[in-house]
């Protein structure tokens, strides 16, 4: 009886050096070229997120700190967002706070804080000591998080419509005592309204190459190293940049009868290298995305849309055209905006999908 408790908890700690292990090679050598912080694309806001994100040209508050900060502009008060939602099975957080306000009637500045975490990870690399006993007090729980903090300023331009804005990003990344990185990119961004209500907008981010400097715990690697037989692991680079992308949006705004309104935007989501995005080149990759709201008395909304557009492999060679439908409502009264949108609808993609909720205060409500 006891051979067999000792070899489930030998598996037990195997699994835990693999938990690290991976966690430490996958946010890291993964990420080296295409995909490094990932999590700062999910998205925030979920009224942008019910219309597929489909929100750069016509995105005007708080929220635009993260869209396209040149919305920031059109800020008459000062603003608040929280969000929060839950993936894989509530095992991962995102969080994420925002702050803006005015400067004067021409300027504006934002700030924007998003934390993406796996908390309470059990680490078992320490549950059996030198000399082969085992102790439930040597397990200890750390957590792996990912950080951005950004900062947003706005300004209108002497072009009537025209207004840029730009992003200075901190990026920090903990994965508990094991390893550890810091990161700084910059993203610029402009939004134009034309006099018969189309609006334009274009955000690069990570113009300059977001970089990544990581520090890892070489005594903690060295003991999950040679867990496996022949299945050595090397320490992972050091560095990480994050390429450039560009997200392009075009919107129109309808009234009806005063009473009803529409707003639909196509954004196109450009990626500077080949994948399996609907339109793929050696040069660039393109992912549109189709949002609609539907609002009524400038009180409740509804809101749709379609993005993430993929051409899967499957297990026989073939190629299947994924896509990720939306789905959000909305409630304002006054100041108070209260938002929920549904990511995912029959959970067409292989994307993460979530319930998501968010809420948006007008400090114009105090007055």
């Amino acid at each position: 009886m006891y051979k067999k408790y000792s070899i489930f908890v030998k598996k037990l700690q195997l699994k835990s050096f693999y938990t690290i292990l991976s966690l430490i090679v996958t946010l890291t050598l993964c990420g080296q070229t295409k995909y490094s912080n990932e999590f700062m694309n999910i998205g925030v806001d979920a009224a942008a997120l019910g219309m597929s994100n489909a929100v750069i040209s016509s995105t005007r508050d708080v929220n635009s700190g993260y869209w396209n900060p040149a919305g920031l502009v059109h800020l008459e008060d000062k603003q608040m967002a929280l969000m929060h939602s839950s993936y894989f099975a509530n095992i991962a957080n995102y969080d994420y706070a925002a702050f803006a306000m005015p400067i004067d009637n021409r300027s504006a500045l934002g700030i924007s804080l998003i934390r993406f975490a796996v908390d309470d990870i059990l680490d078992t690399t320490q549950l059996i000591d030198d000399q082969g006993n085992i102790n439930y007090d040597r397990i200890r729980l750390f957590s792996t998080a990912d950080y951005g903090l950004t900062f947003s300023y706005a300004r209108k331009l002497p072009i009537e419509g025209l207004n840029y804005g730009v992003n200075a990003k901190i990026i920090r990344r903990v994965i508990g005592d094991f390893a550890n990185s810091w990161g700084f990119g910059l993203d610029a961004a402009i939004q134009f309204e034309t006099q018969n209500n189309w609006k334009f907008g274009i955000m690069a981010r990570d113009i300059t190459t977001t970089f990544n400097s990581w520090s890892y715990d070489e005594e903690a690697f060295a003991r999950v190293q040679n867990a496996v037989e022949n299945q050595n692991q090397e320490l992972p680079e050091s560095s990480e940049i994050t390429i450039p992308k560009l997200q392009i949006g075009i919107s129109k705004n309808y009234v009806f009868h005063y009473d009803y309104s529409l707003r639909a935007e196509l954004a196109l989501n450009v990626r500077f290298e080949q994948n399996n995005d609907i339109l793929s080149t050696s040069f660039a990759s393109i992912n549109p995305a189709l949002g609609f709201e539907f609002g009524y008395i400038d009180m409740i909304y509804l809101r749709t849309g379609v993005g993430n557009f993929q051409n899967e492999l499957q297990i026989d060679d073939s190629e299947n055209l994924t896509f990720q439908p939306s789905l959000g409502i909305g409630f304002k009264y006054k100041g108070i905006h209260v938002d929920y949108a549904f990511t995912d609808i029959g959970d067409q993609s292989v994307a993460l999908y979530s319930n998501v909720f968010s809420v948006k205060l007008d400090f114009s409500i105090f007055r």
